[in-house]
Order: C-alpha cells, then sequence, then structure tokens
C-alpha cells in the first residue's frame, strides 16, 4: 500500500482519531465506531478523560486542543478524524465567537495533515439558519447564513464549517454533521433544554417569547452518533449533513412539556421584556429565532434513520427531571 492511502479492509476505516470523545455526542460516537470495527484513539487531555476513553474502549492519546502540531501527526497517523470537540474554556472570556474562531487552525492542521489522501474528516458543526429562508434548511444551504442577530457568530461558524468543506479541493472526504439545536439524551448537563429547566425553577414558570410559534429542531444524542460513523465511512467530500430527527417543534410546546412536567405554568414572555433583567437573559437573542431544518438528504444519501425516542417522549423518560 503507498504512502498516503488509507488502510481498509473491505472498504472499512480501522483507524479513526477522535475529539470530543467523552462529551455529550462523543461518548456515543467511540462506541458506535468500536462496534462497526473501527480501531479508535481518542484525545484525552486530563486522567479522567483518558480513564473515560479507556472504559469505552479507545486507545488514548493525550495532548489538548491548542497543541496544533500533535493534532497534525494524530490526524497523519489516523485513517480518517472525527472532530467533535471545542474550546469551552473560552466561553467566559470571549463567549462562542472566541470557541468558533479557535476551531478554524484547528481545521487547517488537519487540511495539512490529509490533504491528497482521500481521508475522511467529520467535523460537528451547527444548524444556524434563523427561519428567515421561508422553509426548513436544507443540507444544501450554504453554511449558517447570517440572521438579523449574532451576526458575529453566525459569521465565525461560516467560515470554520466553510473551511472544512472547502479541503475537498485539497483531496480530503470531509464534511460537516450539523447537529440539532436540541441535542437530548441522558448525557445533556448544560444544553439548551438543562437551560430552560433551570429557568422555569428558578423563575417559578416555563416562558416562552410572544406567542412561542417560533420552531426548534430536536435529535436524540445517540442518533447522533451513526450519522457520524456513516459520514466517515461514505459521505462524499466536501458534504454537509443535518442531525435532525424532528424538524420543528413550536417553542410554546417545548415551554409547556417543560412547565407540566414541572407542574408550572408556560407564559407568554412579551418580546419587549425578554433582554436582560428579564427572563431569557443572555438567551434573549436567541430564543425568538426559528431553525427548522431539513434532513431529507441526510436520509436519502446516507441510509441514516433516526431511531430513538422524540424530545416528548425522552422528556418522559425522567431523568431531565430527577425525583429531589
Amino acid at each position: 500500500m503507498r504512502a498516503g492511502t488509507a488502510l481498509t479492509i473491505k472498504g472499512v476505516l480501522v483507524k479513526v482519531f477522535i475529539t470530543g470523545g467523552t462529551g455529550h455526542s462523543g461518548s456515543y460516537i467511540v462506541p458506535e465506531l468500536i462496534a462497526a470495527g473501527h480501531e479508535v484513539t481518542g484525545l484525552a487531555r486530563s486522567d479522567s478523560a483518558a480513564a473515560a476513553l479507556s472504559a469505552l474502549g479507545a486507545k488514548v492519546r493525550r495532548g489538548d486542543l491548542q497543541d496544533l502540531d500533535a493534532l497534525e501527526e494524530a490526524a497523519a497517523d489516523s485513517d480518517g478524524v472525527i472532530h467533535v470537540a471545542h474550546r469551552q474554556d473560552l466561553l467566559p472570556s470571549g463567549g462562542m465567537n472566541a470557541v468558533a474562531a479557535a476551531e478554524l487552525p484547528i481545521m487547517l492542521a488537519y487540511g495539512e495533515a490529509l490533504a491528497g489522501t482521500g481521508k475522511p474528516l467529520v467535523a460537528a458543526g451547527s444548524i444556524g439558519s434563523s427561519g428567515q429562508l421561508g422553509r426548513p434548511a436544507t443540507e444544501q444551504d450554504p453554511a449558517l447564513p447570517v440572521g438579523k442577530e449574532h451576526r458575529g457568530t453566525l459569521r465565525v461558524r461560516n467560515v470554520v464549517e466553510t473551511a472544512v468543506t472547502d479541503l475537498a479541493e485539497q483531496g480530503v472526504r470531509s464534511s460537516v454533521v450539523r447537529i440539532a439545536n436540541i441535542a437530548h439524551g441522558t448525557t445533556d448537563r448544560v444544553g439548551f433544554l438543562p437551560t430552560l429547566i433551570a429557568l422555569a425553577k428558578t423563575q417559578g414558570f416555563a416562558g416562552y417569547p410572544g406567542e412561542g410559534t417560533n420552531q426548534w429542531n430536536a435529535v436524540h444524542i445517540r442518533d447522533v452518533a451513526p450519522l457520524f460513523r456513516l459520514a466517515l465511512e461514505n459521505g462524499p467530500a466536501g458534504s454537509y449533513w443535518h442531525a435532525v430527527s424532528e424538524e420543528g417543534i413550536a417553542f410554546r410546546e417545548i415551554a409547556e412539556a417543560i412547565g407540566g412536567r414541572l407542574g408550572l405554568p408556560a407564559v407568554s414572555v412579551p418580546l419587549d421584556e425578554l433582554m436582560t433583567p428579564g427572563y431569557f437573559g443572555f438567551l434573549a437573542n436567541i430564543v425568538t429565532q426559528s431553525y427548522p431544518a431539513s434532513n431529507a438528504i441526510t436520509r436519502q444519501k446516507l441510509g441514516w434513520e433516526p431511531r430513538q425516542p422524540r424530545l416528548f417522549a425522552d422528556l418522559d423518560n425522567g431523568h431531565y427531571f430527577p425525583a429531589s
């Protein structure tokens, strides 16, 4: 086998490097890959992360996202890369702009390692269309169209996701899995749902903006794992995929579901009262947006089929509302 060619067994990759392997999505992606016959090596910054990766059955590579040379070396040593980690340590000082901006040099480092090999790089992205398309966002839409709110953040994420798919022109089988705004499941600790539940408990009611007709998409986090695997194994270069099982759920229905399970009323928050010190605080500019998104192309081209419980059924499972 010539240098630079991915080692395969009957078309199946065998050496995969993953970042974020112990996180909300990564902790399901790792066992999904191993069950499919892949050899997985995960990046671990701490002893606890290393132990968690080992428990999942993965090999461990010590390091962090700031060491670009080490990431490039790890990518070059692999037959494919899955990147789902983020620099969450940058959130307090720089917000989502800083977190997204830190990803760009990482993607370029992967590009240096994988250029001309035809090996896959699958990176996690976001569904950020703010409902201004007049229809659900599809996998063929440009990366994160810029809306009226959060232009800076959207532009940075746009640059990152475009950089990933542009690596296709350099001989990398690169693609982006856009994960739904609500990625629910038992490992969801700091996502959108826990934040709304905490707000409802604090305020004494589950709020929704205005009439609450704006829509949010959702997916069970366990369904995300097979999509990353399918994109790694079979995804064409330069593609976007939508990890979405529910195209759009009215915000009011989400608030009513949370309130009902907490024994609290669902109450409309007037649009002019959304900002701090209003009900939603820093989420005010986000909760008014609509994010309907289709998964039709993803299902057709990769054969992905969401099989896990939908949002309201998952809320009934109790892990978001543990008995006190």
